[in-house]
Order: C-alpha cells, then structure tokens, then sequence
C-alpha cells in the first residue's frame, strides 16, 4: 500500500509570537549589524531588488544609513538612458493598462555600458555596491558589474535550486560562478530544508528565503507554490546550522518578502534569519524611484506575469522609516529602533542570539483584548 500524503502546518508571521526572555537589555546595546563577505552593514536590511524601489541615488542614500539597496540589472536602469520617463509611464498607468505597459517597456534590451554607469555611480556615493541578475544573464552581465564596482552579487529567481534540469541549455552553475566571481554570491529564492543545503554546498555566501510573500508578486495565486515565511525560515535556518556544524562555514540568510513591519522583521530573526529584505516598506518613502509603486521581477514576464503594480503612496522618508521619530502607532515606521528594542525585551546581545527566542504559535496574537482597536475606537 503506498504511503498517504500527509500534510503539516506551516506559519507566517501573523500566526506566532515572540517569548521574552529572562534577562533584559538596554535596547542600545543590541548589536544589529550584517556581515556579507566581508562586507558588514550597520543594519540588517537590503532593499528589494525592484525598479520602484531602487535606483543609484537610492542605493547610495540606504547604504549611507547603514543598509544595503540591491540594483536590478535586468531592470529599467539598465534598459533606458532616462529611466525616469519609463518609471513616471509605469506610476501613471491604470490599472487595466499597466502590466501591458511594464511587459512593452522591458522589451528594450539591457546595454552592457549602462550597467557600468549605473555601479559606477553607486561606487561614488561611498558605499557598499550590491545587484542583482536572473541567472539567465548572469554569465554576460556578471563580469561586467564587477569590473565596474560591484562588491555583492544577488542572483535571483522565483525558485532557485543548486540542481537545475534542461535539455535546451546549460544553465547557470552556482558551484562555477562563486569560483569565477570575486565578490560573494548572494542567490535566491528558496523555502525548504533540502534546498537551502543544495544552494549552500556550491559555496554562496548567502541564501534569499521565501517564495511569494511579497506584495507585488502573484506566484503564489498563479502557481499555488510557497511556504509561509516563519516555516520557511526555520526550515532553511536548520539547514544553515547544519551545514555550518558540518563545515565550519556560516552562510548569510535572508528572508526575503511579506514583511511590513517591524515585528516582521523581529520574528524573521527570531526565526533564524540572519537579515531581511523588504520592498513595499522602502517603495512608501520620498527617496524611492517608482513614485509610490512597485511591482515584481516576473510582472514583465511575457507568456505568464507573476506579479503586479503595487500602489503604496510616498509618505514617509528613508531616515524616519529607519529610524524615526515616528508618530505611527502599527509599526510600519522606526524599523530598526522596533529591532532593538525586542531584541532587548528578549535579552539578545545580538541577531545570532536572537535566533535563541522562543516562537510560540498564537493566532491571536493581533486581536486578543484589541476589541476597541479593531472596531476603530482609538
């Protein structure tokens, strides 16, 4: 008799809570830094790799403030001379009209010497240089950021596997690409145990973990494929740990979409994530270039689009986003002060001790004793 498939409870960030800890700490003496390489950042947050998102001036002003912004090299800022023009036709787009417009719009093929340029200026703003690239350019582009600047490499995808099938090409071998690249190699995404292994053995320096939280993406609806962010990263953090149990080696993870608040990123660490990347957050502020937009990396994908244009306002700027003040009481703003701060409550020096906090399963974590709250009596 063939085994019955049998199904487990996996959780998102909604459904679990964080235990505080014995001992208390002064929330400025939490250590939230990032190491990537040898690169280490102030804060562990990257900016999503999405052309609403980031730009160069972007990327500069993010690092500045201690973060890390990724560039989409696939992306408008590569494709056009003037991005600006392409970004405001996006953002002024009906809804009806505006994938159509995004798909024409990506068209236009990628130009090796704006790739250059666009590093270059990141470079000149005096800080750390990260992009990223589908794994079907990264053999011709990836060079060519280098030799201009780059200093982190994100290849990215909606699944990414160490072990990729074909019979039409050769497709792009990890293993290869960290030997041949001098800078470390960030690839994504993935959300299981297995996986996570795979990616780490061809010796990467770090992993994106999640596949269709994120606002803008739909591959969740259209290919009914994903697995909640907390169950994700604490199946890939098991991984990690193994694999550094094994090796000696520690490889950065990074759980990547669906978090909007500063919980959110709290109980991505908690879970085992070593950072976060975020988009929708970063899309609100003034220093954006999609003018409150932004939509997936599969949204100009011509036979099957798996994202869409997401509108989330210009409200709030970089630095208040960060790190206040702040006059908003959900969390969405003093992101890494709300960090500290349970990092503190939980009685974590740092992130690697934040991976000790106990996550309890609470789906009524948001609505227990908030009866006044949700019925908007505030």
């Amino acid at each position: 008799m063939r085994k019955r498939k049998e199904l487990r409870h996996t959780y998102g960030f909604d459904e679990v809570a964080l235990v505080p800890g014995d001992v208390t700490i002064n929330p400025d003496q939490a250590d939230v830094s990032l190491t990537i390489g040898e690169h280490k950042l102030d804060i562990p947050i990257l900016a999503s790799a999405m052309d609403g998102v980031v730009d160069p001036k972007f990327a500069v002003a993010l690092g500045k403030l201690g973060g890390l912004a990724v560039l989409n090299l696939d992306g408008v800022q590569t494709r056009y001379e003037n991005p600006d023009e392409v970004l405001q036709a996006i953002s002024e787009a009906s809804a009806e009209a505006v994938t159509s417009i995004i798909q024409r719009a990506y068209k236009e093929p990628v130009k090796d010497k704006l790739v250059g340029q666009r590093i270059e200026a990141i470079k000149d703003g005096g800080v750390v240089c990260a992009a990223s690239l589908t794994p079907a350019h990264t053999k011709k582009i990836a060079p060519i950021a280098v030799e201009a600047g780059l200093d982190v490499l994100v290849v990215a995808s909606t699944v990414t596997t160490a072990r990729h099938i074909s019979k039409s090409y050769r497709g792009l071998i990890f293993s290869e690409l960290c030997e041949q690249i001098s800078v470390p190699v960030i690839v994504g995404n993935c959300v299981s145990y297995s996986a996570a292994m795979e990616l780490m053995k061809t010796g990467v320096a770090g992993f994106l973990v999640g596949v269709g939280p994120g606002a803008a993406c739909t591959t969740r609806e259209v290919l009914g494929v994903g697995v909640p962010q907390v169950s994700a990263t604490m199946d890939c953090a098991a991984a990690r740990d193994d694999y550094l149990d094994e090796t000696g080696r520690y490889v950065t993870l990074i759980t990547d979409g669906g978090l909007r608040t500063g919980g959110d990123i709290c109980k991505s660490i908690a879970s085992g994530a070593d950072g976060v990347m975020m988009g929708s957050p970063f899309a609100r502020t003034t220093e954006a270039p999609g003018r409150g937009c932004h939509w997936g990396m599969a949204t100009p994908d011509m036979n099957l689009p798996r994202g869409t244009r997401i509108r989330v306002g210009v409200n709030v700027g970089l630095e208040p986003l960060l790190y206040g003040p702040t006059s908003m009481t959900d969390g969405t703003e003093n992101l890494v002060g709300a960090l500290k701060t349970c990092m503190g409550v939980c009685g974590a020096h740092n992130t690697k001790e934040m991976h000790n906090t106990e996550v309890v399963v609470a789906t009524s974590i948001k609505t227990e004793g908030k009866l006044w709250q949700l019925a908007g009596l505030h």
